[in-house]
């Protein structure tokens, strides 16, 4: 038996694509295992997800994540950029589509600027009420916890938000698993550190969920660190965004868009 797979990146934020848009390859009850072994960088072909692209019966496609620790994500930035490099690869899409999420309907633009694959992502749009969870401070979006005091926004992925004044030296494996974990967020929480470091421009560096480490880009952290910055008066409506991997830019006027490559790295096959 074999399996073929593409492996792509969003600024250092790497999946693995199967294509399921004509038929089905993993069995539903499989998926998340898959995930948990060959997301494993020592013993599997390593990745921060699995993207499984397929479509709805009326022909839309459709992405779901499926993560290292085998749980399924509402939805990923960088791992739609690159589902839909490998669908406009592939033929299955044009520059303009829509994708489906458990999120909702995303909708892309996409292209090659020369050499290079880039995307615009219409991002759900961000939330900041918690209306359900007890919290202290202004707003029903912001509390303690700890020493640090997090923002809650939700852009498809549930997020913290904490501003510091500079995101060096932030050992981000230690702390912010206490806020992942964190009672005020009932589904867990990406946790995300903020450095505003000009006029429309932030750095930041995530702790992803159910990858359960610091990833080199999160593109949902992103919009949301983006959009609680806006929210709060730092930045303006077109924000310069320096995660780790690379650079994105988010767009705040009228919603939330986010602007980023795809690089396809390499295709393969896994025999059993």
């Amino acid at each position: 038996m074999e399996i073929p797979f593409t492996k792509l990146h969003g600024n250092g934020n790497d999946f693995v694509v199967i294509d399921e848009y004509e038929k089905m390859v993993i069995p539903e009850e499989m998926k998340a295992e898959f995930a948990g072994i060959y997301c494993d960088r020592r013993f599997g072909i390593g990745a921060d997800g699995i993207l499984y692209l397929s479509k709805t019966d009326d022909g839309k496609p459709r992405m779901r994540i499926l993560q290292p620790d085998r749980s399924e994500a509402e939805m990923c930035g960088n791992g739609i950029r690159c589902l839909a490099k490998f669908a406009f690869d592939a033929g299955y899409m044009k520059e303009t589509c829509t994708i489906l999420t458990m999120a909702g309907e995303i909708g892309v633009t996409m292209g090659y600027r020369e050499d290079d694959f880039m995307a615009r992502i219409t991002m759900p749009v961000p939330k900041f009420e918690r209306r359900d969870i007890p919290a202290t401070g202004e707003g029903e979006y912001r509390e303690q916890i700890g020493t640090f005091e997090v923002y809650a926004a939700n852009t498809g992925v549930p997020h913290a938000v904490i501003l510091v004044p500079s995101i060096e030296g932030i050992n981000v494996e230690a702390l912010a698993p206490p806020i992942r974990h964190h009672a005020s967020f009932v589904n867990g929480a990406n946790v995300n550190f903020v450095e505003k470091t000009g006029e429309d421009s932030i750095r930041i560096r995530t702790f992803e969920r159910g990858v359960e480490a610091e990833t080199l880009s999160c593109g949902t952290g992103a919009t949301a660190s983006a959009a609680l910055a806006h929210h709060l008066g730092i930045v303006g409506e077109t924000v310069q965004v320096e995660t780790e991997g690379g650079p994105l830019v988010i767009y705040l006027k009228d919603g939330a868009e986010m602007e980023g490559p795809a690089t396809t790295v390499y295709y393969g096959v896994i025999r059993f």
